[in-house]
Parts: structure tokens; C-alpha cells; sequence
């Protein structure tokens, strides 16, 4: 069926959690998919899935206790990646370019980690493995109505505060083509912290585009213009 933006919305169930996306693209188009920041769907890479649907059959996914998804109530890394990794056995449609941001890359590194030839060319928004800092733990607001489990925000909240070494040095091990677009100074995430990312991945470059951590959606034109420029040298597709 379509949604309300004219994509189309399809549901797969991996390991009894159904997983929805959004797909755009013609048939046939080299698959690419993209996964969201927390609190956010599928639905918030509108800003830029009509210029990717030109090139590439996009995929946007729902992770668990987002959007059309599954809200299990149980929710980690670990979880989401086996999530996708799932997801993308099911559609064999592999290798893929995977376009993650925020939760949704940190998902996209351990699928670059762990199941490398699931992925032709990485590209991460705004991100770093979980790192030590001492954000508060929001409380559920009393008015609380939003399009994803509230449960999510403290599971990351909790999971992204503590520095996560195994994570870190599975970075080195990522051999797949890496772009990684960083927000500058105006980000949630420190620009030193991006940089510590872009120097441990082999293949990495680093583009920073000054348009805090919403990137594609603050800057839609020059995030397009940083991923299509960068993937035809790692392999991808482009104009």
C-alpha cells in the first residue's frame, strides 16, 4: 500500500519482530537502504528519498519501536543489528549501500563489523560509537505522545552514555568504503569524536557539513551532494 509521502509500505517479520519500510526507486535500481536517528522513522529521510529514488530502489526502514515497526519493549544495538542483518537476508538484496544516522548508524557500523558483505558502501550521518558522557536520563513526559516507544529513549540513553570499547575497535576491522558526514560544531556529537571515527575506519573520508546533527534534513542539497559525489569512487552509483 502507499503511504501518505507516495512511498510504498511493506512489512517482513524477522525472528517474530515485524520490521515496515518504505521503499522508493524503480525495480531493478541498485538497492539502498537507509536507517533512522531514535525517535524518528523511516519516513524522516523524506528530505532527500526523492532524489535517491532517481538512482537506487530506497529502502527505509522502521527500526523496532519506531514508526509501523514492532515496539517489543526489549531494545539494544545488539537487537537492532540482528534486526536488519535478518531483515536483509530475508529480501536478499545485498550488497547494499547503507546510509545510517545517528541510532541508525550506530546499527549500520556493527552491520559493516560483523556482516560486511551485506554492504557495498557505508555511509554514516553524524555519529560515534557509544563514548563517556554524562547525559541525563529523560524522564517520560506525562503528555507524552510521539510515533515511537518511549521505552527507546532511556535504553539509549543509558547504552550511549558508557564508552563502548569492543565497538571502537571493531571499527578497524570495517572493510567497506566509509563516508561519514559530520554536523561541525553546531552537533550534539563532538567534532573530535567524528574525527577519532574517520581515523580509525581504513576506507573513511570524512565530510563536515556545519548543519548540526539533522544533517540530511537541515542541508538536504549539500548531504546529497557530499553521498552522490563520494560513491561512484567507492563503487556506488551516482549521476
Amino acid at each position: 500500500m502507499k503511504s501518505v509521502d507516495n512511498t510504498e509500505l511493506a512489512t517482513s517479520s524477522v525472528d517474530g519482530v515485524k520490521l515496515a519500510y518504505r521503499v522508493s526507486g524503480a525495480a531493478g535500481s541498485p538497492p539502498l537502504v537507509a536507517l533512522h536517528a531514535l525517535g524518528e522513522t523511516g519516513a524522516s529521510w523524506a528530505p532527500v528519498t526523492d532524489a535517491l529514488a532517481g538512482q537506487f530502489r530506497v529502502y527505509a526502514v522502521d527500526l523496532r519501536g519506531h514508526g509501523a515497526s514492532d515496539w517489543p519493549g526489549s531494545y539494544s544495538f545488539q537487537l537492532m543489528f540482528a534486526d536488519i542483518a535478518g531483515w536483509l537476508d530475508q529480501l536478499n538484496i545485498g550488497p547494499v549501500t547503507l546510509i545510517g544516522h545517528s541510532l541508525g548508524g550506530i546499527v549500520s557500523y556493527l552491520l559493516a563489523m560483523r556482516r560486511p558483505e551485506l554492504i557495498a558502501a557505508l555511509i554514516i550521518e553524524d555519529v560515534a560509537p557509544p563514548y563517556q558522557r554524562d547525559r541525563p536520563v529523560p524522564q517520560r513526559p506525562d503528555d507524552f505522545d510521539a510515533d515511537f516507544d518511549w521505552e527507546v529513549i532511556p535504553a539509549f540513553a543509558k547504552a550511549g552514555n558508557v564508552e563502548d570499547p569492543a565497538m571502537w575497535a571493531g571499527l578497524a576491522e570495517i572493510t567497506t568504503p566509509t563516508l561519514l558526514i559530520g554536523g561541525g560544531p553546531e552537533s550534539s556529537v563532538p567534532e573530535q569524536q567524528v574525527a577519532r571515527v574517520a581515523a580509525a575506519i581504513p576506507d573513511c573520508s570524512l565530510v563536515t557539513i556545519p548543519a548540526g546533527h539533522f544533517v540530511h534534513n537541515t542541508r538536504p542539497a549539500e548531504f546529497l551532494a557530499a553521498v552522490l559525489a563520494w560513491l561512484p569512487a567507492a563503487g556506488g552509483r551516482s549521476a
